[in-house]
């Protein structure tokens, strides 16, 4: 639940890096539907190439959560031309990192190269579009490796276990309390023909955006998709219908019992993202943005500052705000008690904080530092090719469009003190809340070193 890095820069530094960031997104469409975007960046010989297709663990439905997850795993087992694991070995031999990810909005696939090696990692992607080769050895194999990571990473991580947990409770009918690795039990039932229909029914070229990022000629790169995606049959595509989350009607409450070194408290507001806002109101995830800045991110934040050095009540307090979701989403806040202290006592002086942005204006000192640290930290993140790219795909795959890049910087500067207050009194209210506690229970024994043998990308 680490709230993003900030990074300070001077400000000279700030603007001029501010200019060279603010590069145009060259944006086409194919045929058959496949958005290709462009985000040309010369200052290194490398290109980054990322195929990123509509569909998440919210996309699931009960009894087949981490299906897609599931899948983003089996598109490394082969295709007809191209052999189990030779997608990344031949990406190796070219001195280039390929990667994937599943989270609830997306999944992506991803190429780190050589700048003149970008046909052949085009090539391989379109390739297993359509053409993956799923067979029953594999599925089965593959299975008992994402159970195992889920034992690891979920079920034997206290922590994880109560995030879970707590987005289970926290929403009633919004597809964000799927754990994006699935549930253990759906997981026991899922069936080949499970995984060959969820790809059949996602994995098509109108169902997918190719962000291309890098030292690249914009006209050369939408030659290269013509010839490798232009001929992929595309299909009718029905989007998942809306869900919106039932008004919650009182503060929910739960308790995680589990083997643990140290109590965690998790708890969490239900706010609106970008997608979800009225427009009246689209300055309200800035100033939730902002406000997170305040509270944690820095060690001059107040959560560090108060919480952890000056009332050593805590020895971490966190928040984590991500305004660029395809569903209404939650403002949380997180923290582990100091020794001697209790989850009660983190909890206490947590609502005092909260309380204080609803009564107090933030000042204009406070509030210019946090700007400057939000404002740099997004600048710094544009150093990098990979994250420009998916900066893009993020908010094109979520349904926001990519220009909303380009206006972030202003928004978050035109955040005023008076607008931070109204969304702390708006949305931190108790009938707004879940609160999640770790109640840490004696560890038997310690657990046995484990890998994931044939894990690509973890």
């Amino acid at each position: 639940m680490k709230r993003r890095l900030i990074v300070i820069l001077t400000g000279s530094m700030l603007i001029s890096t501010v200019m060279s960031a603010e590069q145009f997104v060259h944006t086409y469409e194919l045929k058959n539907g496949i958005k290709l975007l462009i985000k040309e960046d010369h200052r290194a010989p490398v290109v980054v190439s990322q195929l990123w297709y509509k569909v998440g663990s919210s996309y699931e439905y009960d009894g087949i959560t981490g299906v897609s997850h599931m899948l983003e795993h089996m598109m490394f087992k082969g295709t007809k031309r191209f052999g189990p694991g030779k997608f990344s070995r031949v990406i190796a031999e070219q001195g280039g990192k390929d990667n994937a990810f599943t989270s609830r909005d997306y999944t992506m696939y991803f190429q780190l190269l050589e700048k003149s090696r970008l046909p052949v990692s085009m090539e391989m992607e379109a390739d297993r579009m359509r053409g993956l080769m799923l067979n029953e050895t594999e599925f089965k194999k593959e299975l008992a490796v994402v159970k195992e990571e889920r034992r690891m990473r979920t079920d034997d991580s206290p922590r994880s276990l109560t995030q879970e947990h707590f987005y289970s409770v926290a929403f009633s009918n919004n597809t964000y309390k799927n754990p994006i690795i699935g549930w253990m039990s759906d997981l026991n039932e899922m069936t080949l023909p499970d995984l060959q229909s969820w790809y059949q029914q996602w994995y098509t070229p109108n169902n997918a955006v190719l962000v291309i990022g890098g030292d690249v000629d914009p006209k050369e790169v939408y030659a290269l998709a013509e010839k490798y995606y232009g001929g992929i049959p595309n299909q009718v595509i029905t989007p998942p219908k809306p869900r919106q989350e039932i008004a919650q009607l009182g503060v929910r409450q739960l308790t995680v019992r589990a083997p643990a070194q140290v109590p965690y408290l998790l708890m969490g507001y239900k706010v609106p993202v970008l997608k979800t806002v009225d427009k009246q109101n689209d300055w309200e995830p800035y100033a939730l943005e902002v406000l997170a800045g305040v509270l944690a991110g820095t060690g001059s934040a107040r959560f560090d500052k108060i919480l952890v050095r000056d009332k050593r009540i805590a020895t971490s307090a966190d928040v984590d705000y991500n305004m660029h979701t395809r569903q209404a989403d939650m403002f949380m806040i997180d923290g582990t008690p100091a020794q001697g202290k209790t989850t009660d006592e983190l909890k206490r002086a947590i609502f005092e904080q909260l309380e204080r942005l609803k009564n107090e204006l933030v000042t204009g000192v406070e509030l210019d530092r946090i700007k400057a640290q939000v404002v740099a930290h997004d600048v710094y993140q544009k150093d990098s090719v990979f994250y420009q790219a998916m900066e893009v795909g993020v908010l094109e795959t979520v349904g926001l469009g990519w220009k909303y890049a380009e206006q972030y910087v202003d928004r978050i500067r035109q955040v005023t003190p008076e607008q931070i207050q109204q969304v702390a009194k708006k949305y931190f209210i108790e009938d707004h809340l879940t609160i999640a506690v770790l109640d840490p229970q004696p560890i038997v024994q310690p657990p046995k070193p484990s890998s994931l043998p044939s894990d690509h990308h973890h």
